[in-house]
């Protein structure tokens, strides 16, 4: 089996080196960068199973890069950076990041963190990549929401995770918990603040109302519960 292929964009040679050393110890293949530009290019060629990405970036913004990952790639994207700020936190995930890791870190976090996104699929109980609900028709293997009208709307990776936990337990409870041990991340403040910024970005692009959804109901102190009828294809 071939193992998982990680990817680190970082313009310190010092980080690039230490996270390389945790990941092959640890039984991962990788692939290290320094500049945006090359990180890009080498996407063209072979998708990662996750990017690490650093924001501070000689050449580029972290952040829009983060943004079209999360948009284009099927990778999960980490982001590894030395700006601490709740802020900047809840940016990177509004934008589509999987997690948000602060430097200086502990190798061995950033190994159970990513081996918890890794986890997230085997949780998939559709082999298909299509679903329909109340209108909408979600295209999981291009990350593409498909109004009844034929209007189309981009999901993140990380938008995808949430929805299709949805879409496979449709009109059940689903408690934070549950959320966790799926999804995979670390239990705390950061991953709720995750998984409220997901699931935020998923009612506005299927048109909720957010005082009242419809389709993703708030359960307040236990959890949510999607009520859509779901096909799978």
């Amino acid at each position: 089996m071939t193992q998982p292929l990680v990817t680190i964009l970082d313009d310190e040679p010092e980080i690039r080196r230490i996270l390389t050393e945790a990941l092959e110890d640890a039984g991962f293949r990788t692939q290290s960068f320094a500049r945006a530009r090359e990180f890009e290019a080498s996407l063209k060629r072979v998708t990662p199973d996750v990017c690490l990405v650093d924001l501070s970036l000689p050449d580029t913004d972290g952040l829009a890069l983060v943004h079209r990952l999360a948009l284009e790639q099927g990778a999960a994207v980490i982001i590894i950076s030395g700006r601490a700020q709740v802020q900047d936190r809840v940016t990177g995930l509004e934008l589509g990041a999987d997690d948000y890791i602060t430097k200086p870190f502990d190798p061995a976090e950033v190994v159970a963190r990513i081996r918890a996104r890794l986890r997230a699929p085997k949780a998939q109980q559709h082999p298909s990549d299509v679903a329909r609900f109340n209108g909408w028709t979600a295209y999981f293997d291009r990350y593409v929401l498909v109004s009844d009208t034929g209007a189309e709307t981009p999901f993140s990776h990380a938008e995808g995770e949430v929805l299709r936990l949805f879409l496979e337990s449709p009109k059940r409870l689903i408690s934070r918990a549950q959320m966790q041990e799926t999804l995979g991340g670390a239990a705390g403040e950061s991953f709720d603040r995750a998984m409220d910024v997901r699931i935020s970005r998923m009612r506005t692009k299927l048109g909720e109302d957010p005082k009242n959804p419809r389709l993703i109901k708030t359960i307040y102190g236990a959890g949510y519960i999607f009520l859509g009828d779901v096909a799978w294809d």
